[in-house]
């Protein structure tokens, strides 16, 4: 018997490995040979191509697709209708699936709903990606970015709040009261 949940409409495809506690819901495709961790929360009409890793606790949103070389790991927030891509330059006529470029969310990270993230574009751990974006470069570790194309307009602390630094480079979350240092354009929490 599974230890996870999956949605009777929901499908599955042979050689998947599911974490314990992780739910599958309505319409959902998962395929050959991806890796979902414990406590995953897959929305309503995912798509997760073969081979993707998400690592445990990651929140999936209704109608995301998580194409071939995506790695997500442990807390990872996917909004609403999001999208990676797996291809630099797709065309209909020309089969590129040797060509598939790897993308890591780190850990904590968020993207919001309607963003796209172009491949090969790695994710920093706890970056808040805002909705709509047009993610198309690396996004550094506690970056907040939107837009398209997507521009780091400032910093957050895990919690996903926006840091405001002082004279000194250091920040405080006003919700876990965290502190964070700001040195040579990277944060650090203390």
């Amino acid at each position: 018997m599974a230890d996870f949940f999956a949605h009777e409409t929901a499908v599955i495809d042979e050689g998947c490995n599911i974490g314990k506690g992780t739910k599958i819901w309505h319409f959902s495709h998962v395929m050959p040979n991806c890796v979902i961790g414990e406590r995953c929360n897959i929305g309503q009409n995912v798509v997760i191509s073969p081979q993707v890793i998400l690592g445990d606790n990651v929140k999936v949103q209704n109608n995301v697709s998580i194409y071939t070389g995506v790695i997500c790991e442990d807390d990872v927030f996917l909004g609403p209708s999001m999208v990676f891509t797996n291809v630099i330059n797709p065309r209909s006529a020309v089969n590129r699936r040797d060509q598939y470029a790897k993308t890591v969310v780190r850990k904590g990270a968020s993207i919001g709903a309607n963003a796209t993230i172009v491949c090969g574009n790695d994710i920093g751990e706890y970056a808040f990606i805002g909705a709509g974006a047009v993610v198309t470069k690396r996004v550094p570790a506690f970056a907040l970015v939107v837009g398209n194309p997507a521009k780091q307009i400032g910093w957050v602390s895990e919690m996903g709040h926006r840091l405001e630094f002082d004279e000194n480079n250091m920040a405080t979350c006003p919700e876990g009261k965290d502190v964070y240092h700001l040195l040579n354009n990277a944060v650090n929490k203390i």
